[in-house]
Formats: structure tokens, sequence, C-alpha cells
């Protein structure tokens, strides 16, 4: 887990994604996705910035 972010380093879930998943309906499964997309995309733009320092 990210210190910092409080996201798994490998799935990018927070705990309380992680601890509710098998209990998840395909809707709220579905929002936890777009959100692994948003912060995939998040870290995708912080290691640009870093890149291009």
């Amino acid at each position: 887990m990210d210190a910092h972010t409080g996201w798994c380093e490998g799935c990018l879930r927070r705990l309380e994604e992680i601890a509710r998943w098998s209990a998840m309906d395909g809707a709220e499964r579905r929002a936890v996705w777009l959100r692994i997309g948003e912060r995939a995309a998040q870290l995708q733009a912080r290691a640009a910035e870093e890149d291009a320092r």
C-alpha cells in the first residue's frame, strides 16, 4: 500500500475497496474500475512531470 495515496501498488484499489470487492454488485465494481483508471492516469501524469524535470 502506498502511504501517500492509500492505494495498493499492484491493483490501485484502496483497502476498503479490496475488502468489499466480493460483496459488491456489478455497478459498484464498475465504479471501482473507473476510479482505478483515473488513478492510473494520475500516476502516469506524475511520472511524466518527474521525467520532464
